[in-house]
């Protein structure tokens, strides 16, 4: 039964996997950029091609909102925010951001830091990269190139020899 045995029920290593299991790789990222954005794999590849489009700053500023959200303690968040700030919004910044609101934001809202201050902007440039850059992306050679090795490494030798064993465990 040959047949029950395609790609997407082995994992990564070639074992079998529950129906269960989770899309790994590219395939995974291709379901949404939320996806890929969970992918540290898929961060590193949308990165490179957005840096080629000389729009990395989105990611970038979308992983800092990530990582500021999680920060701890008023004086860490003040620091965090203030770096985002210089960093993203500020009309100084090394890689600005283009968000509508951010000229209304102004220095004084470090003082008073909270998890979420962000999140409007953070929506806007998930939005941007989604509807834009992502679709993009998976057209890119970047994308297709990491998918044909994905494809290539299934179907290796070693690949196919742990669908076998997979076979005759599944046809006891």
């Amino acid at each position: 039964l040959q047949f029950l045995f395609s790609p997407e029920i082995n994992d990564s290593e070639g074992h079998p996997s529950s129906s269960h299991q989770t899309l790994k790789g590219t395939s995974k990222w291709a379901t949404s950029l939320e996806s890929l954005l969970e992918d540290p794999e898929g961060v590193k590849r949308f990165r490179e091609f957005l840096k080629k489009e000389f729009s990395e700053e989105n990611v970038l500023f979308w992983l800092a909102c990530e990582e500021f959200k999680k920060t701890q303690g008023k004086k860490q968040m003040q620091e965090k925010a203030k770096e985002i700030y210089m960093t993203f919004l500020s009309s100084k910044a090394s890689s600005q951001v283009n968000v509508e609101g951010q000229s209304r934001l102004s220095e004084t809202i470090l003082d008073t830091p909270h998890p979420l201050m962000f999140q409007k902007l953070q929506d806007q440039i998930f939005n941007l990269m989604k509807y834009d850059s992502y679709s993009r992306f998976l057209k890119s050679d970047i994308f297709l190139n990491h998918k044909k090795s994905e494809e290539q490494e299934e179907n290796s030798p070693e690949a196919q020899t742990a669908a076998k064993r997979a076979s005759r465990i599944y046809n006891t």
